[in-house]
């Protein structure tokens, strides 16, 4: 029975509705991304009022710190150890790892972007038994051989993929920046730790010279009580002191011997290495000057806010890589081969076949999946920017910090010089005193102590001040300096440059 032109028309318009109808109900069901956005916002230098705090320093260009700023200090020794760390060292050798690591990480997201094409050669064969298919299928064996040449490609309609893949890129750049941070500190710690090994020498000269003292007044004062000028008080006294340079001394002898293992570890050796460590030479130290340019240059001098900085990026690219994900994707495959029952048969021409099967999909219903994926990159990204913002102040402080920790160190060393030449005139009067029998063994004492304290302090302030400078070449980058990311790819993430 022939059904009528008109009622065949109606059917597929129907139909047509129909389908149209269930396209709409699909894209209006699909997961939205309605409301959910990063919240984070970058800080800026000039947000950061630092210019009165660092008012009155010196200010150059030539203030920046070059690659090898250890050598300013002038010890050939010092030179040779920070090499042979920087040459060989587990922490920065894990470092260079994760760099490869985040290098093989992009790679696999490049790989991801680009067809893939496969062969294969196969065997195949089975008996069906007759009670299941009569014959000729039934009752016997059959083989076949495969050959399969496929394609498959799934284009990057919205970008996600690439997106992925520079995310991925960005994460690299950052584990390099995080390597040359590591040297930066390994080459900051040892010249820290060297400058406290020239500490811990000077104070043995100054325990040195203090048991000298000590012994020249031991004697003097025997002399004076076999003299009957002094008593034994006076004389036991003097022993009581000779003991206690010598404790001061054994004192520093052992914090050096701690600290030359500290450098043996520092530069990947064991301890035995730091045995053959020589007493450091007389480091210098410059006077103090700040960049000019500082804070804003601060932003590619300083590997970790250059390091933070391509994580906000990698942050800004997985959003755009999580949207993609909403949006409907294609996927293309192709096989072509050869496949016959016989290796006779299989390169004749009625072996031929192919395959085509492109495929469209579409999100729907995930239960939250795609939502809560983005929402997980919105909140990596606001902790990214969170995290660069406190790099960036935390840099800013260091910089200070040291400034103000220099500038008190200068002024307490003119007033602790003129402390310490009171002493020594003090001292020198009072000895001269003290052997003439004008004065007694107290009116030593009196001027003694003092002119240890002196010596003392202005030892401490003059390792301080070498301390502060390491520690300022270290927080103005330690000559590092690179091309960091300025601008945010706002197609990633429409809010995140509000």
């Amino acid at each position: 029975m022939h059904k009528h032109p008109f009622i065949t028309m109606q059917l597929l318009k129907n139909v047509r509705i129909g389908i149209a109808a269930a396209c709409v109900a699909m894209l209006a069901a699909c997961a939205s991304m309605q409301g959910l956005q990063p919240q984070g916002t970058l800080t800026q230098p000039d947000q950061l009022a630092s210019r009165h705090t660092l008012a009155g320093v010196q200010l150059t260009p030539a203030a920046w710190p070059q690659n090898d700023w250890w050598k300013a200090l002038a010890d050939p020794q010092l030179d040779g150890l920070i090499d042979a760390a920087l040459s060989g060292n587990p922490s920065l050798d894990a470092a260079d790892a994760r760099v490869r690591v985040a290098l093989a990480q992009a790679g696999t997201q490049d790989a991801a972007r680009k067809p893939e094409v496969g062969a294969k050669a196969a065997y195949s064969g089975i008996r069906i038994p007759a009670t299941i298919a009569p014959a000729p299928f039934g009752g016997h064996y059959l083989g076949v051989d495969l050959l399969t040449l496929s394609v498959g490609y799934a284009p990057d309609l919205w970008g996600g993929k690439r997106a992925a893949w520079e995310a991925a890129v960005d994460q690299a750049h950052a584990a390099q920046v995080d390597a040359q941070a590591a040297r930066l500190t390994l080459s900051s710690n040892i010249a820290q730790a060297w400058a406290e090994l020239a500490h811990a020498s000077e104070s043995q000269d100054l325990a040195q010279r203090e048991l000298e003292r000590a012994r020249a007044l031991q004697q003097l004062t025997a002399r004076r009580v076999k003299a009957g000028i002094e008593n034994d008080i006076q004389l036991h006294q003097t022993e009581a002191a000779v003991a206690a340079a010598q404790r001061g001394m054994q004192a520093a002898q052992e914090q050096a011997a701690l600290l030359r293992a500290t450098l043996a570890a520092l530069v990947g050796q064991g301890p035995d290495r730091g045995l053959q460590i020589a007493r450091p030479q007389p480091l210098k130290t410059s006077a103090l000057e700040l960049p000019s340019d500082l804070p804003s240059e601060l932003l590619s001098r300083r590997p970790d806010i250059v390091a933070a900085r391509w994580r906000v990026e990698a942050g800004a690219r997985g959003i755009k890589a999580a949207k993609a994900q909403f949006y409907p994707s294609i996927n293309l495959s192709a096989a072509v081969g050869l496949a016959s029952a016989g290796l006779s048969t299989l390169f004749e021409l009625p072996s031929r076949y192919a395959q085509v099967g492109p495929a469209i999909s579409l999100p729907i219903f995930d239960g939250g999946r795609l939502r809560a994926g983005l929402a997980e990159r919105d909140a990596n990204y606001d902790l990214a920017v969170a995290q660069y913002d406190q790099t960036l102040i935390d840099a800013l402080h260091q910089v200070a910090e040291q400034v103000i920790t220099l500038r008190a160190i200068d002024a307490q060393a003119a007033t602790q010089q003129q402390a310490l030449d009171a002493a020594q005139s003090a001292y020198d009067l009072g000895m001269k005193r003290y052997r003439s029998g004008v004065s007694a063994y107290l009116d030593v004492l009196g001027v003694q102590q003092p002119l240890l304290r002196a010596e003392q302090q202005l030892t401490d302030l003059h390792a301080q001040r070498l301390l502060a400078s390491v520690r300022l070449v270290q927080a103005l980058g330690g000559g590092f300096q690179v091309d960091a990311p300025t601008t945010l790819d706002t197609t990633a993430a429409a809010s995140t440059t509000r």
